[in-house]
């Protein structure tokens, strides 16, 4: 059994990394249980485009947080966080060690550091939403947060665009209403491990477009295809997310196939880069090579858990 709790491991890094690979390998080593940090994976109907694990690699190892919940039904940070570690604290129970795997970066924050009144900020993103505000118009940009964030749009004068933007950049960056900030910080209930994986920026962006490619052979328009069959409501945030936004736009005749695909490659770069200029302000994290073989990265911290192990009596 477990003697006390040890820190929580956690694998992080950008989309494409290798995430998935590599934490089941260390799952396997670990006799351990994954606990799935991704905002879109939870939802039955979304696979491809989510990039889940295939149902070998889930039946390799216990998951928690995949195939969960359907569309439509609700999904925060706050939520997950208090989930995610009753679940934990079960996986110990039952003798296992629970390594958290993923990069959503807002639910990864609120599970490590605890729900915090900070509230993240980046200027190209920013600037984008203003770029929009000038092509639609100020009235365009707060329907779209009262479907979005109706608690902040109704505190607002639609004419003041300066908040305007920035309850939209905030939503676009966490994928979490601005009103959701300003819940009472809750402080975490467990000890982590971080470990980020890293890659050369240039091989990670060719692994990126790899798996692009991949998705739209194994079938991502057919998911597209069910997904709409289902008449859902596709301002859900999850279908708007890279990866499901290109292809509805498609099927709209916004694009044409190859500039879907330039698109959904194109926006998968950029949000790496997002999530490596957040997950590198954390300098407490452990940078590992996501290259490195996955037997030596297992050498390297089983030890740190079998000190916690005893014989079960």
């Amino acid at each position: 059994m477990i003697a006390r709790n040890p820190p929580v491991p956690v694998i992080t890094g950008p989309t494409g990394i290798g995430k998935t690979a590599i934490s089941l390998k260390i799952a396997q080593g670990l006799d351990g249980e994954i606990v799935s940090v991704d905002s879109r994976q939870i939802y039955k109907e979304l696979s491809i485009g989510a990039a889940k694990p295939t149902h070998h690699e889930l039946n390799l190892v216990p998951h928690h947080f995949i195939n969960e919940l359907n569309l439509g039904q609700p999904y925060s940070a706050g939520l997950f966080a208090r989930q995610a570690a009753k679940r934990i604290d079960e996986i110990f129970a039952r003798n296992k060690i629970p390594i958290v795997v993923g990069g959503a970066t807002l639910y990864l924050h609120a599970l490590v550091y605890g729900l915090s009144p900070s509230i993240p900020s980046d200027s190209g993103v920013r600037t984008h939403i203003e770029k929009r505000l000038a092509q639609l118009g100020k009235n365009a940009l707060y329907q779209e947060l009262s479907q979005i964030d109706p608690l902040s749009a109704r505190t607002m004068d639609p004419s003041k665009t300066a908040r305007l933007v920035r309850a939209l950049e905030v939503f676009e960056l966490t994928g979490t209403p601005l009103s959701e900030f300003h819940a009472t910080h809750t402080p975490p209930e467990h000890d982590f491990q971080m470990i980020l994986l890293t890659m050369d920026r240039s091989t990670l962006y060719q692994r990126i477009e790899h798996r692009v490619d991949a998705m739209l052979e194994n079938g991502l328009m057919d998911e597209i295809h069910r997904i709409r069959a289902l008449q859902i409501d596709e301002s859900l945030h999850a279908l708007k997310s890279i990866g499901y936004r290109e292809p509805f736009a498609y099927l709209d005749g916004r694009y044409d196939w190859d500039e879907m695909v330039k698109l959904i490659k194109r926006n998968s770069r950029r949000y790496a880069k997002r999530q490596l200029t957040w997950l590198r302000r954390y300098k407490p994290y452990r940078r590992i090579c996501a290259q490195t073989s996955p037997d030596d990265l297992i050498k390297s911290i089983t030890p740190e858990y079998n000190k916690f192990r005893k014989e079960t009596p």
